[in-house]
């Protein structure tokens, strides 16, 4: 377990490692929709449109968020899923949530950024959900981190709670993520997510790299993530669009 933990902790050092020696140059931040402490303005729409692939398991979803101020953003998201080798077809839960920016970077001497996120997932194929059995899945977490012109570092801690008679659990999923614009059109991105459940068959461990090229207001972007307990890669693309 220790050895596991230790190639974890290496392979994540050598992406940052690789990112940093990009050149660093500075840029706005008003448009940069994939940056991890991103918050829309004021009546601001966000579309991100994704495609991801895995096990013979085609997912394409749809995440659109509004802007009611420019402390508080509401969205929601749906996907579906066609399985080329196996019965798990159909559409995921419908996800609704929001996010509230605490504390902005100009209150604070650290500049550090504090964001609530609540939301609520509900309804869906039993073969899509995740995990499976689950009808509704409550969850809340916070969001921190600090940008600069050129790199944002920032962290996720989220809690879930699934409700079922015989089946309920929780889980937290801690997530770091390193976030550089190279240039004034590329980005780079990676992190971890780490998952501890109260169900030990749910625990899980992804390390994620994305790279993206931005035309505007819209950003297309390729990922490539892996979990460590599974053996499992996934590769994906996403279109974000903001109105």
């Amino acid at each position: 377990m220790v050895w596991g933990m230790l190639k974890k902790l290496i392979c994540f050092s050598f992406l940052i490692s690789a990112f940093i020696v990009f050149p660093v140059k500075a840029n706005t931040l008003n448009n940069d929709t994939s940056d991890p402490l991103f918050m829309l303005y004021q009546e601001g729409v966000l579309s991100k449109t994704t495609l991801t692939y895995w096990d013979n398991i085609l997912r394409a979803g749809q995440y659109v968020s509004y802007g009611l101020n420019n402390r508080l953003t509401i969205g929601a998201n749906i996907h579906f899923q066609q399985d080329f080798d196996g019965p798990e077809d159909g559409f995921s839960a419908i996800d609704l949530g929001a996010v509230y920016r605490l504390a902005g970077a100009e209150s604070n001497s650290a500049r550090i950024i504090y964001d609530l996120l609540l939301g609520f997932k509900f309804g869906g194929s039993e073969k899509v959900r995740t995990p499976f059995f689950a009808d509704s899945t409550y969850y809340a977490g916070l969001r921190f981190g600090r940008q600069w012109a050129g790199v944002t570092l920032a962290a996720t801690i989220q809690s879930s709670w699934i409700f079922d008679e015989t089946r309920g659990m929780s889980y937290i999923d801690f997530i770091p993520e390193a976030y550089f614009r190279v240039s004034q059109d590329w980005r780079l991105g990676g992190g971890l997510t780490l998952r501890k459940s109260t169900n030990p068959a749910f625990n899980q461990e992804w390390v994620n790299f994305k790279f993206l090229r931005q035309y505007g207001r819209t950003q297309y972007i390729g990922h490539v993530d892996y979990e460590f307990e599974s053996d499992e890669f996934q590769l994906g693309m996403q279109v974000n669009i903001l109105f």
